[in-house]
């Protein structure tokens, strides 16, 4: 319904006809209110209806469905008040009162009711029953049904299975090799006047192409078999910037990301569930050497999850930076002892102080920061074993609990703060990748979502990123910076910092051609 406009980063109208109405109801509840386009459709022509984006929020809430962060990040939706007049205007219940919610409630894939649940069963439920349902009681007949003919569609590899009702069709798909979307010939929105920027979709063929190899695709994309390269290395990006033949022919831009650097604490395992450990493991690290190191110094230190340009950032905290004389100190407060073989150990744990580090394998400045620690541990005698592995597996491994420590980006925004997917307790398992959680944290977690008054807001957020910095589950090392290049032939280009790094509707060839191929 909602949709970001990179042109303004701001978000905008997409099949909403209007951003929501807003109605505070005392100081914790909140209506907004939604209209849909009247123009609107899906592609078998029926209208997207209110209905739709009922069935839709009832479905994330079903049991059986691997939608457990979803479930979390709208249940502050509490229930569609349909219009009776009206089948395309509607009220959102939601708790909480915070900018974000508003965004939020807007943000998700709508999917077609009559495609997946013709008999229109979950009407009579309840959204707030769904939300509600213990994960060991048997869902109810209805609902399990709609959940097995939902598996059975496999709509997430299969998209032609439902009808859509965006401006482009999965026309191929290479496992591992692209994606190739094509235009639609007519979609709904082709004759709006004037075009809203979030629905423009200018490109007859979006190819976006998989290369895990950085260099490989600066070659193919000198070779004009590539059209747009987002999020380059820093030292690609530098080495074309360089170049006079690459420069008359690509176009550079540069603007900061949301996109943090983090390596994360297992605090599952007996060796690192002291915060003293954390915190003096924590001070090996080097922010702002590595941001040199990797980056070329472009990007942001930063003291915590908020980005550094935020109104809600806590200047107040001092930078993390490489400190081994005060790791060698908190680990003797965390009861580590050095032995004369130079290692060290903990009487009540009963096991040394050794590590492995996954991260993923393909990700260069993921290996400089992995070696950088490793070589600082190694001075104090802690060993450490670096384990870099493809995203899949990384991923099994760090949802397993199989590491000690990791490195991994994590995507953020400029629009909220819902950290819970990344450390409250109902999250471990999931996106909690670090097991952290504790009735205080997941309270606060919760308080920051839905606050909407912002001073509140601000001292709440401040509070959070001191509680980390003390608890230190994970470390923040840097945002990045988006360095993009593209065809000078290509227009226009709106780069973003957020993904995917440019608005990928507004591409189109100044020469007329269709087809715009995308790393």
């Amino acid at each position: 319904m909602l949709q970001v406009d990179y042109q303004a980063n701001v978000y905008a109208p997409a099949l909403a006809e209007r951003l929501p109405g807003v109605q505070l109801i005392g100081d914790s509840l909140m209506r907004l209110d939604y209209q849909l386009r009247p123009a609107a459709t899906w592609d078998d022509g029926r209208p997207v209806l209110a209905t739709d984006v009922d069935f839709t929020l009832k479905l994330i809430q079903c049991p059986g469905l691997p939608y457990e962060v979803a479930r979390t990040q709208f249940s502050f939706i509490r229930q569609l008040l349909p219009d009776p007049t009206n089948p395309r205007h509607f009220t959102l219940v939601c708790r909480g009162q915070g900018r974000e919610l508003i965004n939020t409630s807007g943000d998700f894939p709508i999917l077609p009711e009559n495609a997946l649940d013709a008999q229109h069963t979950l009407r009579p439920l309840p959204l707030a029953m769904l939300q509600g349902w213990h994960p060991d009681k048997a869902p109810p007949a209805v609902v399990a049904a709609l959940v097995s003919r939902y598996k059975q569609a496999n709509s997430a590899r299969y998209p032609s299975h439902l009808p859509g009702c965006g401006p482009y069709r999965l026309a191929e798909w290479v496992h591992n090799r692209h994606l190739l979307f094509q235009r639609k010939a007519h979609w709904w929105a082709d004759d709006l006047r004037p075009a809203p920027f979030v629905l423009q979709a200018r490109a007859q063929l979006l190819d976006y192409i998989i290369m895990p190899d950085d260099a490989a695709a600066v070659l193919a994309l000198r070779r004009r078999e590539l059209d747009v390269f987002p999020r380059m290395p820093a030292s690609l990006f530098q080495r074309l910037q360089t170049s006079a033949a690459a420069r008359k022919e690509l176009a550079f831009y540069t603007n900061p990301s949301y996109d943090l650097i983090s390596v994360g604490f297992n605090t599952r395992r007996a060796l690192l569930n002291n915060k003293l450990t954390r915190q003096a493991l924590g001070r090996l690290l080097d922010p702002a050497g590595l941001l040199t190191a990797t980056q070329l110094g472009q990007g942001s230190l930063t003291v915590g999850l908020v980005p550094p340009d935020s109104q809600f950032y806590n200047d107040s905290l001092p930078a993390l930076a490489y400190d081994p004389t005060q790791t060698l100190a908190l680990l003797h407060q965390a009861g580590w002892q050095k032995q004369s073989n130079g290692s060290w150990y903990h009487s009540i744990i009963a096991q040394p102080l050794a590590l492995t580090l996954r991260y993923r394998s393909d990700e260069s400045a993921f290996a400089t920061i992995a070696l950088q620690f490793q070589a600082a541990a190694a001075k104090l005698g802690i060993p450490v074993k670096v384990l870099p592995l493809e995203a899949s597996a990384l991923t099994v491994a760090l949802k397993a609990g199989d590491f000690d420590m990791y490195i991994r980006t994590i995507k953020g925004t400029p629009f909220g703060f819902n950290f819970s997917p990344l450390l409250h307790t109902n999250a471990i398992g999931m996106d909690n990748f670090t097991g952290f959680g504790r009735p205080a944290t997941d309270q606060l977690l919760e308080d920051i979502s839905i606050e909407g008054n912002l001073p509140r807001k601000r001292r709440l957020l401040r509070h959070f990123q001191v509680l980390i910095r003390e608890e230190m589950p994970l470390v923040p090392l840097f945002y990045l910076a988006n360095r993009l290049s593209a065809s000078r032939q290509l227009r226009p280009i709106i780069a973003s910092g957020l993904k995917p790094g440019y608005a990928s509707g507004a591409l189109s060839w100044a020469s007329g051609s269709a087809n715009v191929a995308i790393p």
